[in-house]
Parts: C-alpha cells; structure tokens; sequence
C-alpha cells in the first residue's frame, strides 16, 4: 500500500546544506588557523629581529664607549702637544731675550736655563761692566742673584752668575 504520491528517495546521511555549512564552517576554520599561524611566524620573526637589533645596538654602545675614550685621549694629547708647544715658545722666547739682554763686550761661554734658575758662563773686560751691563738687569729679573769672578790672564775675568727665581706660589696648606 501506498500512500504517498511520490516515489520515495533514499535518505542521505548528510543533506545538501549541512554540507554546504560544514564546507563554509572549515573553510573558515583554515583561514583562522592559517592567519594564526601567520601571526606566530610574524612574532617569532620580531622577536629575532629584536634579539638582532638589540646586539646591534649592545655593539654600538660598546663602539661608542670605546671611541668617547679614544676622543678623550686625543683630547689629552692634543692639550699636551699644546702645552709642549708653548712652553716651547715661551723658552725660546726667554732664551732670545736672555741673549739681548748680554752686552756685546761681554762673552757668553755657556748659559744653563732651569725653570726657577739660570746660570751663565762668561768672560767680561771687567767687574764694572759686568755690574752695570748685565748684573742689574739679572738683578731686576731674578730674586736672588750671585756672581763669581775669576782672573784670566789677559786681564779680563771670567765669570760664573747663578740666578734664582724664588716660588711666589704656594700651596694653600689643608
């Protein structure tokens, strides 16, 4: 007996739409693990980016360092050379107007120049041109001033005059 009007259709396990929603249920479950694992990939890519620019930048501090003291250095040098360059010129200055101030009658034999003293070697016609040619203007230089004279045989004297620079500056006692 029959009572429907059609031909019975074999019954499928799983309908057309559910197929249909299954097939959009995975396809959407592939693109939230696809962009999952996009995202992984991307943080585990910063994170040894990361790991890289801050070695960078441990080797950059540390270059940095190393040039700051080089800078130092060069700094230090530069200002020595400058002081070596001036003490320099101040010397020769010194040693150019110690040379002026020697009278043409006088002869030097040797001069010893120290930074608080100076010793000359000479000869002079005699003791008179020596007082006033070149000891008053040592006299004027130098605090404290000494001479000895010595005969030679030609009548003239040989001389040897240390000069003395006291120390004007002194160091504040603690």
């Amino acid at each position: 007996m029959k009572h429907s009007f059609i031909t019975p259709r074999p019954k499928k396990l799983i309908s057309d739409e559910l197929r249909l929603v299954l097939f959009f249920f995975i396809v959407t479950i592939g693109m939230l693990v696809g962009t999952y694992l996009f995202l992984c990939y991307k943080v585990y890519d910063f994170r040894h980016e990361r790991q890289e620019i801050e070695q960078k930048e441990k080797e950059l501090n540390r270059s940095i360092i190393q040039v700051e003291q080089e800078i130092k250095m060069i700094d230090k040098e530069a200002h020595i050379a400058e002081q070596i360059m001036t003490d320099n010129t101040v010397l020769k200055e010194s040693i150019r107007n110690l040379f002026d101030l020697v009278p043409d009658d006088i002869t030097l034999d040797r001069a010893e120049l120290d930074s608080s003293s100076l010793i000359l070697y000479g000869v002079t016609p005699n003791k008179d041109v020596y007082e006033y040619m070149l000891h008053a203007p040592l006299r004027s230089i130098f605090h404290r001033t000494y001479t000895s004279f010595y005969p030679v045989e030609n009548g003239w004297y040989r001389f040897v005059s240390t000069n003395y620079l006291d120390n004007e500056t002194q160091e504040p006692s603690e």
